[in-house]
């Protein structure tokens, strides 16, 4: 039996939502938590566009890859990310960080629902 767990992150803190969602998501919120396994939820984050950040969070957080080659290295503030591609890839990045770099990670992600 799923269990679906509805985030509302309007007028909630970018960091807030992330760590509701990544400990739902993880399945510690049930009581037959098993660390090795992927539990039966789904988490859909919905008014994602409605999320309340700071002035200062849109300018110093910045989003950072390298290419690997010389001069290959790419930054991004969260105020270019989110006019690019939306507050729900925001969102994303952060639950995705919140999780367990693991074999699990994927199927974790491919269980998350945001909707601006």
């Amino acid at each position: 039996m799923k269990t679906v767990y509805t985030i509302d992150a309007k007028n909630k803190k970018l960091g807030r939502v992330a760590t509701e969602a990544a400990t739902a998501l993880l399945g510690k919120r049930k009581a037959g938590y098993v660390r090795n396994r992927v539990s039966d939820v789904r988490v859909e984050i919905v008014n994602a566009s409605k999320l309340a950040v700071s002035e200062r969070k849109m300018v110093q957080k910045s989003y950072v890859r390298y290419s690997g080659y010389p001069g290959g290295l790419r930054r991004e503030i969260l105020s270019e990310a989110t006019a690019r591609r939306g507050w729900a890839q925001a969102l994303r990045r952060a639950i995705f960080g919140m999780l367990p770099g693991n074999k699990l990670r994927p199927q974790l992600m491919k269980r998350l629902i945001i909707s601006e």
